[in-house]
């Protein structure tokens, strides 16, 4: 049996299925699923329908597995053990890699960051649950989403669930942040031991799909940013002291940036350093483009896509005896390129997510989501204003799907316009029409 092509819930081909490649299927399943399309309404940085320029989370997940998918075939030819298939685990299938990028965002919620703030907040304040971005990737994977001939999910190969397995872990597990949820856990636990994953460790895909999303993001997010005017170039802008305070606190603050060792550096002068070559890069490349901003922001971003990609590699972890993928430089961590693509990172971050018109919209969003969940959250009120379908099937499976957890996955699901539409509906003086279709 091929390990890669298990699949949890199809325990043979069906006849039609041998035409084409296992992960074809899964990549017909992907693209062709709603949930899928719904990322078109989701937002990214900016909320979805800001502006026809601006990435949603749809966009963004494409730019991503081009990136993956570009990289893993490269890397496959590359790195002979790879060639050689010694463990399912460390091979680089550049199909693969594409599915999982395609599907890595699908578990976040409307209105962003917020939104998976809000509904976290809400589970563990009055239900001891988390709701978790990546978690609830593998609740549609798993189980909410729907394909013809099975109502529990897409029942993707066990190459790319792992593959967009990047938090290898149960978030029932006491003090886990990032993870799967208990439920889809042991469907995952199970494919890893099949393929006897070490503990705590992802697989080279997985791994890949990870960083590309960072490279995507810390060259993407600037590109919109300096499209909206967040991040002027300009030195009286990068020199501002408070512009690198903030972004030096980001770095400080975040509980998941140990990989760049930043107790061996002085944070804000290579912040400073950073901030300043890239603004120096910029005004080397808009002289060459005849001071024209829209193609100094496309060569800026291309450049940066192709100086982080074409440094992706791989090398041997001595902390878990596993592989890891990352910027490599003579065949050793290239953690400099590390730590510029987070301080990257973090410049978008405090620059797009900090300002207060951003935060504005976000308070309104944290508004909306709780008056949602407010009005969902009592079971005999709920039922009367949820769609019929969504209550059909959690009646089939309330046995071992909770009211809360429920209403968790409706508001999940929605996109931006929908989640603004329901609360119309509910709270604002004017409503659509009855006939309107959810």
């Amino acid at each position: 049996m091929d390990l890669r092509k298990l699949r949890l819930d199809e325990p043979s081909l069906s006849p039609s299925s041998e035409e084409r490649d296992e992960v074809e299927r899964d990549y017909a399943r992907l693209i062709q699923s709603p949930a899928f399309r719904r990322l078109q309404g989701k937002s990214q940085v900016f909320g979805a329908g800001t502006g026809d320029y601006y990435r949603t989370r749809l966009t963004h997940s494409l730019e991503v597995s081009q990136i993956a998918r570009e990289v893993a075939r490269r890397m496959g030819m590359q790195y002979p053990f790879i060639q050689a298939k010694e463990h399912p685990g460390l091979m680089m299938d550049p199909s693969v890699v594409e599915c999982a990028a395609l599907a890595h965002d699908l578990g976040h919620p409307p209105f962003g960051h917020k939104g998976e703030e809000v509904l976290d907040q809400i589970l563990k304040t009055e239900h001891g649950l988390a709701f978790e971005g990546n978690a609830q990737n593998f609740r549609i994977l798993m189980f909410l989403e729907k394909r013809a001939g099975s109502d529990y999910g897409l029942d993707l190969t066990a190459a790319v669930l792992l593959a967009v397995n990047k938090y290898p872990y149960s978030l029932e597990e006491p003090g886990r942040l990032k993870g799967v949820y208990g439920v889809e856990w042991e469907g995952i636990r199970y494919l890893r031991d099949q393929w006897k994953m070490p503990e705590g460790c992802s697989t080279l895909e997985a791994q890949l799909m990870d960083l590309s999303d960072d490279i995507a993001y810390s060259t993407h997010d600037i590109e919109d940013g300096i499209r909206a005017g967040k991040i002027q170039m300009n030195r009286t802008f990068f020199e501002n002291d408070r512009l690198v305070e903030l972004v030096v606190l980001e770095i400080i603050n975040d509980r998941g940036n140990l990989l760049g060792e930043w107790d061996e550096v002085n944070i804000p002068a290579m912040v400073k350093r950073v901030l300043m070559d890239y603004l120096s890069q910029w005004e080397t490349i808009y002289a060459e483009n005849h001071q024209e901003s829209s193609r100094t922001r496309r060569e800026m971003k291309a450049r940066w896509v192709s100086t982080f990609a074409g440094r992706v590699g791989i090398i041997d972890d001595a902390s878990n005896g596993w592989k890891r993928v990352t910027f490599v430089k003579e065949g050793k961590h290239d953690i400099e390129l590390l730590r510029t693509m987070e301080i990257l990172k973090k410049l978008a971050w405090v620059t797009l997510i900090k300002d207060f018109r951003v935060q504005r919209l976000q308070k309104r969003s944290e508004i909306m989501i709780r008056q949602l969940w407010d009005s969902f959250k009592v079971e005999e009120q709920g039922r009367m204003i949820i769609p019929p379908d969504w209550i059909g099937r959690y009646d089939r499976n309330k046995a071992n799907w909770s009211w809360p957890r429920f209403v968790a996955d409706y508001v999940a699901g929605m996109t931006d316009a929908y989640a603004e539409k329901v609360y119309g509906e509910l709270f604002a003086s004017k409503t659509g029409s009855i006939y309107e279709m959810d």
